[in-house]
Formats: C-alpha cells, structure tokens, sequence
C-alpha cells in the first residue's frame, strides 16, 4: 500500500510541476488515492484457497474463495494455503530393521491443509515437519521388523505412518491422507542373497512340478492298464456266458429233439403195423453196422454163434414190445 501511496504522492508532484495540468493535481492525487485504496482493499480468492488476513499484526480472518474486502493499512494478507490435497516427497533414508539389516527407503505422502489458520500458526514450517516426523516413523516402524517382514508388510507401514502424522497434524492444521513407500533397497550383498534363494525356490518349484508329473504319469498309466485288464475280464465272462447259454441251448433243442423222436417213434409203434416195421428196421440197422465193421478193418469179429444175431434182434422187439403195451396203458388209463 505504502508504495501505491508514493506513485499517487510522484503522479500529483508532476501534475503540479507543469503549468497546463497544474489545476488538475489534487484531483490526480485524489483518484490515484482512491484506486491505490481500492487495489489493496479488494482480494480475489481462488477456489479451493485460503488466505489469511491480519489486522495491525494480530490473525483476523480467513477469506474464502471469491470476491473480499479488506482495509489498507489495517488488514494484510499474512498467508495464502491451497486446500487441494498436496504430493510431498520424503527424501530416502537408511532404516534399520530388527535383524541388523540396513535398508533405504524412500517414499511419498499426501497431505490436505484442513485449518489455514492452525497451519499459518500452529507451525514455522508445517511441511518439514511432517516430512521429518515420516522420516522419523518410518525408521520405527522397520526397526521393529526383520527383513522379509519389512518387504511383506508395506500396507502395515504406510497405514502406521499415517496415523501417526495424522494424529501431530491437527495440531498444524493440516491432514495427512496416506502414505506409500515408492522403493526398499537393501545392501548389493543382501540382493545377491535374495536372488540366489529366489534361483533355488524356483528350482525346488521345478523338480516337484516334474515329480509330480511323473507321478500323474504313472497313476495314469497303471489305471488305464486296470481299467483294459478289468474289461477284458468282463468280455471274457460276457463271452463264457453267452457260450454256456449258446451249449446249454442246443442240449436243450437236442433233448427236445431226441424226445420228440422217441414220442414219434411210439406213437408209429401204437399204428397198424408198426411193430412189424420197427422189426424190420432194426434188423437192417445191426446188419448195415455189421457190414460197414468189415469195409473199415481188415480184422472181424463175429459172434461165436450166427444165431446170436435172431437173438439179438428178439431182444430188440422184446423191448419196442414192451413199450408199445405201457403205452396203450396209459393212454386205457
């Protein structure tokens, strides 16, 4: 404002060093005034922004975003916040984890100022001191941690780093929304380490997916042996059965067969002059079979007495004989 003054006091002074305009040099000095008070008395507030004003030294409000008035030479605007949510980086730094390993880390956190007027107060410098604070945090958290935990729990250390900033930021007007570790480093040695442990789980990995696969195999192989050897058990059953049914068939038909030879046999005995026919094939029957013994060998065995042949063929009518008789006996009955 004091210089806006100055410019307004050195326009007048030259309107009234030159004669034609020497009339016009309080009004001169009057406007000047007049736009120098409006210049400093009127502020434009961005959106998402904060300014701080202070009336003769002491915090007397806050404007919001749009148009504002201020008085000049009483009010000035101390600080101006963005309220937009903010990246800060903080720097790496060697943490040291419970097994003696050390570790550099690096990471980033998200802040949001919630109060310009704790933030402008509530601390000199609001940033570095969250920043130190994480730094701080940060190297507790893994210290109460050993390697590889360090590397599976990084949601627990961003999570623990944010509570603890957000807890001391209410107090400088500010709100840390979260934290994420960009990278953990360890020493060349401890890589190396990594790496060849990482080598040798891959290979244990490798030789059991193989073993496992020889051993599918062979499952595989011996079930389908069993299943070929089982199968063909039934086919081999299935075929015994079907033949013991095919024999038992035709000794049933032959049976029936024979049966119904026998029945036709009697019943053309029981005819008129069926006896004498049976007789009579009888008789040619042995003297064919008689006869067919000499063409086959040159050896012939006949009985010591022709006679025996009559005899036989007695028999032979004895018994058609009596089977005639206990047929018209039980066909009387």
């Amino acid at each position: 404002m004091l210089a806006k003054l100055i410019v307004a006091i050195v326009l007048t002074a030259i309107t009234g060093a030159i004669p034609e305009t020497r009339g016009y040099a309080v009004w001169v000095f009057f406007i000047a005034v007049v736009a120098a008070f409006v210049i400093e008395g009127v502020r434009i507030v961005p959106q998402q922004s904060a300014y701080v004003v202070e009336r003769l030294g002491r915090f007397h409000a806050v404007l919001e975003p749009g148009l504002n008035l201020i008085i000049p030479f009483l009010d000035r605007v101390a600080y101006q916040h963005s309220l937009k949510e903010v990246p800060l980086d903080v720097p790496e730094q060697v943490c040291i984890t419970k097994d003696n390993t050390q570790l550099a880390v690096d990471g980033i956190l998200y802040y949001q100022v919630t109060d310009p007027r704790l933030a402008s107060y509530g601390s000199a410098n609001y940033l570095a001191a969250i920043s130190q604070l994480a730094q701080t945090t940060l190297r507790s958290v893994i210290g109460k941690m050993e390697l590889d935990k360090s590397f599976e729990s990084r949601e627990d250390i961003n999570r623990h780093i944010v509570a603890e900033l957000d807890e001391a930021g209410r107090n400088w007007g500010i709100k840390v929304l979260r934290y994420e570790i960009k990278s953990i480093t360890p020493p060349e040695s401890i890589l190396r380490a990594m790496q060849a442990q990482i080598t040798a789980e891959r290979e244990k990995r490798a030789l059991i997916a193989k073993s496992e696969g020889e051993r599918q195999q062979a499952i595989n192989v011996a079930d389908g042996k069993r299943q070929a050897a089982i199968l063909e058990s039934e086919g081999e059953k299935q075929s015994a059965i079907n033949r013991a049914q095919g024999e038992g068939t035709a000794i049933r038909v032959i049976a029936e067969a024979n049966a119904a030879g026998v029945r036709a046999v009697a019943e053309a005995i029981t005819d008129k002059g069926g006896m004498e026919a049976a007789n009579l094939k009888v008789a040619q029957q042995y003297i064919e079979t008689f006869g067919l013994l000499a063409d086959k060998s040159n050896t012939l065995i006949i009985p010591a007495n022709v006679a025996d042949i009559a005899s036989f063929v007695t028999t032979a009518m004895t018994v058609l004989d009596k089977t005639k008789q206990a047929q018209i006996a039980a066909k009387g009955a």
